[in-house]
């Protein structure tokens, strides 16, 4: 699990210590009192940190609940990072080769595999663009 937790979250950790970086600059100056340092790293920190859980469980939720789907045998949809157009996203199924393999779906037909965190549950729409 701590593995997967850098995985998904080491962009926004990176992030988290630019921003923690920009406070103890400011603090540090001169004309900024002694105590805003301690008060503001406290603040600072503390809210990066919630952000960061925040988004680890739910991405985490949602990646355990499309794998869930996959295996009920659901129609699931990826997204493309290499083209990010909706038409260019990738459905997929069991029906069609697909499986998944630590956290990423794999075909030996197709060149990608997609990480389930990119991915929710294909609802095909009847919507009907009424200009056509």
């Amino acid at each position: 699990m701590i593995a997967l937790f850098f995985e998904l979250e080491l962009p926004y950790l990176v992030i988290s210590l630019f921003i923690l970086g920009v406070v103890v600059f400011v603090t540090t100056r001169d004309f900024i009192p002694k105590t805003a340092f301690k008060r503001s790293m406290i603040i600072v920190s503390s809210m990066l940190a919630t952000f960061i859980g925040l988004h680890f469980y739910s991405t985490t939720s949602r990646m355990f609940n499309v794998e869930d789907m996959f295996e009920a045998n659901k129609t699931i949809i990826c997204e493309n990072r290499m083209q990010k157009t909706i038409s260019q996203s990738v459905i997929l199924s069991k029906s069609q080769g697909w499986r998944v393999e630590n956290h990423l779906f794999k075909n030996p037909e197709y060149e990608r595999d997609f990480h389930t965190s990119r991915c929710i549950e294909f609802i095909k729409s009847d919507y009907k663009d009424e200009k056509q």
